[in-house]
């Protein structure tokens, strides 16, 4: 039995979506060697890129299920929660903390 998978690179300038089909109990790293993605991770560690499956993190050894959407994950610029802060930071409130 074969499965139909897709995988997905989002790059700074395009995005990449290849479909594939291999074998049953395929895991994640052979869906990235079938997809020939060694170009998609520049930047990040070749070697263990940080991969998904439908937005969610997982080993490169995770079993694939027909219809996976693998991803491939590229590194943060910005550290969402201290991007937070800092733009809370800037804003007073307006509400009392004392009222009734």
């Amino acid at each position: 039995m074969t499965l139909r998978i897709c995988v997905v690179a989002a790059l700074p300038d395009r995005q990449e979506v290849i479909a594939l089909e291999i074998e049953d109990g395929a895991t994640v790293a052979d869906a990235l060697q079938a997809a020939r993605v060694v170009e998609f991770l520049a930047g990040t560690d070749r070697a263990q890129p940080r991969v998904g499956i439908w937005g969610k993190a997982c080993a490169m050894d995770a079993r694939l299920r027909d219809g996976d959407r693998v991803e491939i994950y590229r590194p943060l610029l910005a550290d969402p929660k201290e991007t937070r802060r800092a733009r809370a930071g800037l804003k007073s409130s307006t509400r009392s903390r004392s009222g009734p």
